[in-house]
């Protein structure tokens, strides 16, 4: 296994006395103070390692911390020293400054057989380190005062952590050894969710809180009431308790952009959770379903429910898409008729209302009342007569009940069409038991939760950027195309509803009884 390094530092801390323009008194219990907070966080970034989680540039390794580790660990720490040279405290402002100088020691002092163990090899890694180098570099700490507590600013820990990395490409050692910001001090995490009174995004905060708590991190989540001057008050204050990174889901996309803007300024990396933040550049990364794939996974469904590949049969096709104010919605539809469109080209599938373009099929706020309407208008002009309908393409389960209300009512074909859906609701599950829906796409939440939590692991650890993004060219929200992760969805039937919905905990048998 290739060896796993850190660079860290010994606690030597050497505080100058006599900043100008302070009683004696006040300045020495402040600079006491700033000396503290100092250390606590240079152990932080160096020395705080949690158990079972390492991660170098290559590769990621789990296990438990052993003695000969952290012996190894204390091994690299006398590689490297930092000393202060300066400390100045404003009273005025209460913000202080803290000059250090960053050193390499002798090298070769730490190569004898103590820490050669065959399974991490530092010590040839160690000894690459150019003997006696001097870092002439020097770093300056900009701390703040709140409420009588020292802070690192967040600028500084920016900074510091690019200062780290040139300092890990001056030895030449940048490949063997971690990123530095894997240690990152700020361990906070906030989450900021619509509204409580929704199950799933209920569901979704209490959960990701929970996996990010078990990781270690602290986290403050957030409800706004569907709010949104209440989620932009909500967001302000987590950027000002310290938050590292910020998880959103926003009420409003266009509405958070003073917000997202000190966010940055605070170097606080923001993830948009399963709606995309429009108009500003500060979102970081975008965590959601592939919604493309969910129309694709409905319209591949049809064609195999149907067997239209090796038919030499037409097939009749209706669509009935979502919400044209819902950017998703067109995704679904997209993702759908780009799979389908060959056919249709062919005439192997023929659209008998010729009702295909978007805005055409498009049903307002999703409204199953709405789906019904169309449905029953269509069914009317165009299959008074007994004709069939094959397959009835419908992007979510909402429209596909006012679909299946409509055939039930007005509907005299000798054969029950395949009709699509997403959400799995309940009352369509229950139609998809009953064989008036054929399946519907599930995107269970608590997989985004857990890829979600996994992402913001990546960030605190700093290893972010040996992620590479699901997506990097679809979610443009008019200022930048933001990266996106993705969840892959599933289709539910009949045949394993049992196993997606109930063994995983996600229903209940009674639900469907």
């Amino acid at each position: 296994m290739k060896a796993i390094k850190v660079i860290a530092a010994v606690m030597s801390i050497v505080l100058l006395a006599g900043a100008a323009g302070c009683d004696s008194a006040g300045d020495s219990k402040a600079k006491k103070q700033m000396e503290e907070t100092l250390d606590s966080y240079m152990q932080r970034v160096f020395d705080d390692r949690p158990a079972g989680r390492y991660v170098d540039t290559k590769e990621e390794a789990t296990f438990s911390v052993t003695e000969e580790q952290n012996e190894i660990c204390c091994a690299v720490q006398e590689t490297a020293s930092y000393e202060v040279l300066r400390s100045e405290i404003t009273e005025k402002d209460r913000e202080g400054k803290i000059l250090i100088e960053f050193k390499y020691a002798d090298a070769e002092k730490i190569s004898d057989g103590r820490y050669d163990y065959e399974l991490y090899d530092i010590v040839d890694e160690i000894k690459k380190v150019p003997e006696k180098k001097k870092l002439k570099e020097e770093f300056e700490f900009k701390m703040v005062c709140d409420d009588g507590e020292w802070l690192v600013s967040k600028k500084s820990d920016a900074k510091f952590k690019d200062f780290l990395h040139s300092i890990v490409d001056d030895i030449e050692l940048r490949e063997e050894i971690i990123d530095p910001g894997v240690y990152a001090y700020n361990g906070k995490v906030g989450i900021s969710m619509p509204t409580d009174l929704l199950k799933r995004w209920d569901d979704d905060g209490h959960l990701l809180q929970e996996k990010l708590e078990n990781m270690g991190y602290e986290v403050e989540l957030r409800y706004a009431d569907n709010s949104v001057a209440t989620q932009k008050s909500q967001i302000g204050n987590l950027i000002a308790s310290g938050c590292g990174v910020l998880v959103i889901a926003a009420i409003d996309s266009v509405a958070l952009g003073d917000e997202l803007a000190l966010a940055a300024e605070n170097g606080v990396t923001v993830i948009a959770y399963d709606r995309l933040i429009k108009d500003t550049q500060y979102v970081d990364y975008y965590m959601t379903f592939d919604q493309y794939a969910v129309g694709a996974i409905q319209a591949t469904y049809a064609i195999n429910a149907l067997g239209i590949e090796g038919s030499s049969d037409t097939f009749r096709f209706e669509f009935t898409a979502g919400d044209p104010s819902d950017e998703y919605a067109r995704l679904f539809y997209a993702g759908a008729y780009d799979v389908l469109e060959p056919y249709i080209d062919q005439g192997r599938i023929v659209v008998v209302s010729g009702q295909t373009d978007f805005m055409d099929v498009a049903t307002s706020a999703w409204s199953t009342d709405k789906a019904q309407a169309r449905a029953e208008n269509i069914l009317a002009a165009y299959y008074d007569k007994g004709d069939v309908i094959d397959a009835w393409i419908c992007s979510n389960d909402s429209t596909a009940l006012g679909v299946i209300n409509a055939l039930d009512g007005f509907y005299t074909g000798d054969k029950y069409p395949v009709i699509t859906g997403q959400d799995c609701d309940i009352v369509n599950v229950k139609h998809i038991l009953n064989g008036k829906q054929a399946m519907s796409v599930f995107k269970d939440t608590r997989n985004l939760v857990g890829r979600t939590a996994d992402i913001v692991d990546q960030i605190m650890y700093g290893s972010i950027s040996n992620v590479v993004p699901d997506d990097t060219t679809t979610y443009n929200n008019g200022k930048k195309t933001v990266p996106a992760f993705f969840c892959e969805p599933v289709f539910v039937t009949a045949d394993n509803y049992h196993e997606i919905l109930i063994d995983s905990g996600y229903y209940r048998e009674s639900d469907f009884g």
